[in-house]
């Protein structure tokens, strides 16, 4: 694919020559800063100074003067000219010898320092040498040879000899490599080693070209019109070139190929080694690069390939849309000398430039991608989207555009699926760089854009985003969102806002009108948002209209407040229950809140609680039809909180439990007024309960010592024993379940007492053997316990006998070891090492407040 990268500018258009003959003509040239050396046909050197000159336009011309040139005698065509800028020398081939002028007057140098018998010669440009007043050449011999030299100002040095195969007829060197074309094959010499490295066949109907490129790699001319590429090693790391056929020169420029035929010049890329250009050019004698000029001759005339800038360049192929060789021709741009800053700066707009011309492409993938690595202002892409930047923004294209692009309708067409897609490719790439450092200072623009697409195609989107410190702003959105019908989202934009009025308003709104938005949660979300709303005044305004809709959820206003709320006197517990009053399901889940949750220890709020729960009660068991299962459960409520609470009038639920003969209740109750007869009397004559009367026992045992604990279950052995109840006979297998159990605890004397005499031993035999064994172990325990007493006495009195043995005298003169000071108090402290001190100075009985020393607390 095409491209112009050069074009061709005289620099000298009529070379004056020493003869008009048409035989002579330039055969070679050299340019070293200012100065051009021409080799001509007839033996000439011939010296230019030619100077380039850059139009207002930007084009460039050159002015050329001649300076002198020299005849060498030999009558042979000058075959190589290299200049040596800091020997101010020129080296000079010629009659297969090379020899040295002077670069300003072209004298040959008085030393007469030469070399015969030369095929071909080049410089090495990266010598292992680095004496700067010295030029490092290689030079191929007819005789089978190369050879290493060190030019100076008036001699060649020789350094070393190779012997090769065959005679080499061309020559490049780079470090201690040699690339040499003989004349059946190319090859890689080490000069170091001298070992060569066999490449491949030379055609023989094709010129050798040897080209070095970089550091110890060549570009060599190969079978069917191939350029190939060798390094050092002698292997190829780039795929070959095609080249044309005929070629006589190539010059390397980055990252461009340039060589010349009989009738073109061509360019090629060395990044995907195509061809980008094709200029004609007849009779082309010369093609030479010099510090990155490129300069090419015919017989006559010479000519300078003047590059055309890297930007043109790269805006010719995003014309062409060949983004891919845009982008790859920009990152080699900062080879050509270009300043870090600068490339960089111009590597993004062009990056930018090609991602809107894949966006026009609709590749979006690839859009996307530049648009992210060029860090893009994302207002440029916004605003391809009408009404989708924010109104308050006011922003203007880069100058000059990027694109040439109007909006994605003109891109479109009115194509409703391209502009989907379109839609599409920016919300997915506003998620995909929100919050990254692109969007940085964008956030509004992004956010705003977002709510946008988010409303018109992905309504479940907008409450993730609006609940993630949004920077939408209010003038654009809220009209939007209303055109849409997202009434939820709307309501949380206000409430980002600090509007919860608005935000209210609106979902009061679309829960009184039963329109559907599908993101809307419904009343538990009206609900938990005014449970966390710091305004009371405005909480108020709504707890009516929720409590309507919904006691159960409408309570939770007040149930489920944040824990580090202050207090509120709007929001008091009396002044809540009070209100509630109208709700009885309300009123009840918030006493519950109250009591269990709080853990409030009010009399009035238990007993509140504990009438609401009777009444349910009474209500269900007075209407006909009730469930069982309902019944138990609300009856289970209030045995559960007669049982836990301690708190309410216990008299005032008994009166009304009495009435309706709830004799558990009732149970419950006789026993929060340790009237444990009567409360077990209900369990074991009304409700014949034997389980539960044993559990009430345990129950209200808890946390008792153990002698109220046996007179629980002598009263209700009692009860299973009462002589007066008709029916005594069937409580037998009760009471001795009773008196077999484990957990219950008796006084096994009073217990005989008890037992009607009629009772068998056999019928008590367990019993019996379990007091028996229970009196036995206390009488052992209590014996052992004496004799630990009686042997801990014994060694306290020893203890206190040694403590007497040594006599303390205590007179004026006595002071205490603490703090010095004399004893007005008969009272004083000796530690076991002696030490004695005042009571209040002995901190510890168990340390020596003088020498710190640990007394054992227990003395064995």
């Amino acid at each position: 694919m095409s491209i112009k990268a050069f074009e061709l500018v005289p620099v000298i258009e009529r070379v004056k020559l020493m003869s008009d003959k048409a035989k002579t003509q330039i055969e070679c040239l050299d340019v070293c800063g200012k100065n051009m050396y021409i080799g001509t046909s007839d033996c000439f050197v011939v010296h230019y100074s030619i100077d380039e000159k850059t139009q207002a336009n930007g084009r460039i011309t050159y002015t050329s003067e001649k300076q002198g040139h020299k005849y060498l005698v030999v009558k042979k065509p000058v075959a190589q000219l290299r200049a040596a800028s800091a020997l101010n020398r020129i080296m000079v081939l010629c009659d297969n010898t090379l020899t040295l002028l002077n670069m300003f007057d072209l004298e040959p140098i008085v030393t007469g320092a030469k070399i015969k018998g030369v095929v071909c010669f080049c410089i090495n440009d990266n010598p292992v040498r680095t004496n700067p007043f010295s030029v490092e050449i290689c030079v191929a011999l007819k005789r089978k040879t190369v050879q290493l030299y060190t030019v100076t100002e008036d001699r060649m040095m020789h350094l070393r000899d190779v012997t090769l195969p065959e005679q080499a007829v061309a020559v490049g060197v780079d470090g201690v490599t040699v690339c040499a074309a003989l004349t059946s094959q190319y090859c890689m010499i080490n000069t170091d080693s001298s070992y060569i490295t066999d490449l491949f066949p030379i055609d023989d109907n094709l010129k050798p070209i040897i080209k070095r490129i970089s550091k110890e790699e060549f570009l060599l001319s190969g079978p069917s019109a191939l350029g190939i590429f060798a390094t050092s090693a002698g292997v190829s790391q780039r795929p070959p070139m095609q080249w044309s056929d005929g070629l006589t020169a190539v010059s390397f420029v980055h990252p461009y190929i340039v060589a010349l035929n009989d009738e073109f010049i061509t360019v090629h890329s060395i990044l995907d080694q195509q061809q980008k250009q094709a200029m004609p050019f007849i009779s082309g004698v010369f093609l030479g690069d010099f510090d990155g000029r490129i300069f090419v001759a015919s017989g006559r005339e010479i000519y300078s390939l003047v590059p055309i800038p890297f930007e043109k360049q790269i805006q010719a192929l995003l014309a062409d849309k060949r983004v891919q060789e845009a982008l790859e021709l920009a990152k080699n741009a900062n080879k050509t000398g270009m300043s870090r800053e600068k490339f960089v700066k111009m590597f993004k707009r062009i990056q930018q430039q090609a991602a809107f011309i894949e966006f026009a492409e609709k590749n979006f993938d690839e859009a996307g991608q530049h648009f992210k690595e060029s860090a893009i202002d994302i207002r440029e892409i916004i605003s391809l989207y009408p009404h989708y930047l924010p109104s308050s923004v006011n922003f203007t294209r880069s100058v000059p555009p990027l694109h040439e692009i109007a909006d994605i309708n003109q891109l479109s067409r009115s194509n409703e699926e391209t502009k989907l897609a379109y839609k599409v490719f920016l919300r997915e790439f506003l998620e995909d760089i929100r919050g990254t450092s692109i969007t940085h200072g964008y956030k509004l623009e992004v956010d705003v854009a977002l709510l946008k697409l988010y409303a018109e195609s992905c309504p479940e989107k907008l409450p993730e985003l609006l609940a993630d410190d949004p920077g939408c702003d209010l003038g654009d959105c809220v009209n939007w969102l209303e055109r849409h019908g997202r009434l939820h989202s709307l309501g949380l934009l206000y409430q980002h806002h600090g509007e919860s009025e608005k935000a209210l308003a609106v979902w009061t709104k679309l829960m009184d009108s039963g329109a559907k938005d599908p993101s809307f949660p419904g009343l538990d979300f009206i609900v938990l948002f005014l449970a966390s709303l710091t305004n009371h005044e405005l909480l108020w305004k709504y707890v009516d209209w929720v409590l309507e809709k919904d006691e159960e959820l409408g309570v939770k206003i007040f149930t489920e407040r944040p824990a580090n709320e202050p207090q509120s006197e709007r929001l008091r517990p009396e002044t809540v229950v009070d209100y509630l009053h109208r709700f009885p399901i309300a009123v009840i889940t918030y006493l519950e809140y109250l009591i269990f949750q709080r853990r409030l220890e009010k009399e009035k709020y238990h007993t509140h609680l504990a009438v609401l729960y009777l009444e349910a009660v009474i209500k269900l068991m007075d209407t006909n039809g009730t469930k069982k299962e309902d019944l138990d459960i609300a009856r289970s409520k209030l045995r559960h909180m007669l049982q836990m609470s301690n708190l309410y009038r216990v008299q005032l639920i008994l009166g009304k439990a009495k009435e309706k003969e709830m004799h558990a209740e009732c149970a419950i109750l006789y026993g929060k007024l340790e009237e444990h007869d009567k409360a077990l009397r209900i369990l074991v004559h009304k409700l014949k309960d034997f389980g539960a009367a044993e559990n009430y026992c345990q129950v209200n045992s808890r946390g008792k010592d153990p002698a109220a604990c046996k007179r629980l279950y002598h009263i209700l052995l009692s009860v299973y024993l009462d002589p007066t109840y008709e029916r005594r006979d069937t409580l037998v297998a009760p009471a001795m379940d009773l008196l077999n159990n484990a957990d219950a605890e008796f006084d096994n004397v009073k217990i005989l007492q008890l037992l009607p005499e009629s009772w068998s031993v056999g019928l008590l035999g367990q019993f019996l053997t379990r007091a028996v064994r229970t009196s036995m172990h206390n009488s052992r325990m209590t014996r052992i316990e004496r004799m630990m007493a009686r042997g801990e006495n014994l060694q306290v009195k020893q203890t206190f006998i040694e403590m007497q043995r040594d006599a303390i005298v205590m007179n004026e003169e006595r002071v205490c070891a603490v703090c010095n000071r004399a004893f007005s108090d008969p009272t004083f402290v000796r530690y076991p090492n002696g030490v004695v001190t005042h009571v209040h100075c002995a901190k510890n009985k168990y340390i020596c407040p003088v020498t710190g020393k640990l007394f054992s607390a227990d003395k064995r």
